[in-house]
């Protein structure tokens, strides 16, 4: 598995890597030979390694407007995604309370299915069983201070 790493050396480098990614996304989706389903992108590391961050940046690039929160307690928030003729929706996911067979109470088996919806899980390796094949998954590490990160981007095969 191919694998592209990536030094940030603050919340803002993190946030603007989030939006980068998500820009491409919008422009080049054919790439990720996604025809028939929803993109996944999961999110994976320690607290406090920049999976919110990411994700706040990652929703700008779709041209989103409201600024995401994570959603510990509410588990999932749905964004409508309008400058696009791809995707229609953000659905942004914490898989951090929950195990894969919560997933199919929330819908899962519908909306990652769905070719309109970029789905981001902050936690997706809890629930690495039911992620589909050719997933991209972006691990988080700190590397020495607390705003420097290693951030890996692959494809889950």
């Amino acid at each position: 598995m191919d694998s592209l790493d990536i030094l940030t050396k603050s919340a803002e480098e993190t946030k603007k890597l989030g939006e980068k990614l998500a820009c491409e996304i919008m422009i080049e989706v054919g790439l990720l030979s996604l025809k028939k389903t929803a993109l996944v992108v999961s999110l994976e590391g320690e607290l406090g390694a920049g999976k919110t961050t990411f994700t706040q940046g990652f929703a700008k690039g779709l041209g989103i407007k409201e600024n995401p929160r994570s959603p510990t307690f509410v588990i999932m928030r749905a964004y409508e995604i309008k400058n696009s003729d791809r995707f229609a929706n953000f659905i942004h996911i914490d898989a951090y309370r929950i195990a894969s067979k919560d997933m199919k109470t929330l819908g899962w088996d519908e909306f990652s299915k769905k070719p309109g919806n970029i789905i981001l899980i902050e936690w997706g390796n809890r629930i690495k069983n039911i992620l589909p094949k050719k997933s991209l998954i972006i691990s988080f590490g700190h590397i020495g201070h607390k705003d420097k990160r290693l951030i890996r981007i692959c494809q889950y095969e």
